[in-house]
């Protein structure tokens, strides 16, 4: 059974890219045997993550993220059983937001800037999906 885990969260310190390069190298270093694909996006200190995969193993590592020092304000913003995977290109795909037309997250948020706790779940996966059509992401990981 696939599963797919969208949640967002706010770094626990500044997110600088010492600690997204952390994150990334963890993410694309255990995610494959593990059978898990996704995204992360960050801007300034927000963090959105897409997770698939197995229920019990993205289930472990959603659980794991929650109790990781580096993030804080952990919220789940979708979880669904899925029939196949969208981001299963990427062992964790990476955007930088800072790069993105302003427009885009005009289209989903209030402000041009990332706010998914303010924001419905499905709207955060809207944009994720436009990210993906528009080849705004990179690192796609090995």
């Amino acid at each position: 059974m696939l599963v797919r885990c969208l949640y967002a969260s706010r770094a626990a310190a500044d997110a600088s890219s010492a600690i997204l390069d952390e994150i990334l190298a963890q993410s694309r270093r255990n995610n494959p045997a593990r059978g898990i694909t996704g995204m992360l996006c960050v801007s300034g200190n927000v963090f959105i993550q897409v997770l698939e995969g197995g229920r019990d193993e993205v289930c472990d590592l959603y659980h794991a993220i929650v109790r990781d020092s580096r993030h804080e304000h952990v919220r789940l913003l979708a979880y669904e059983e899925i029939t196949e995977r969208r981001f299963g290109n990427w062992t964790m795909g990476q955007v930088n937001l800072a790069k993105i037309n302003p427009s885009l997250l005009l289209k989903y948020f209030k402000r041009a800037e990332l706010d998914p706790f303010n924001a419905s779940g499905a709207a955060t996966m809207s944009l994720l999906g436009d990210l993906v059509s528009s080849a705004s992401i990179v690192g796609r990981g090995e």
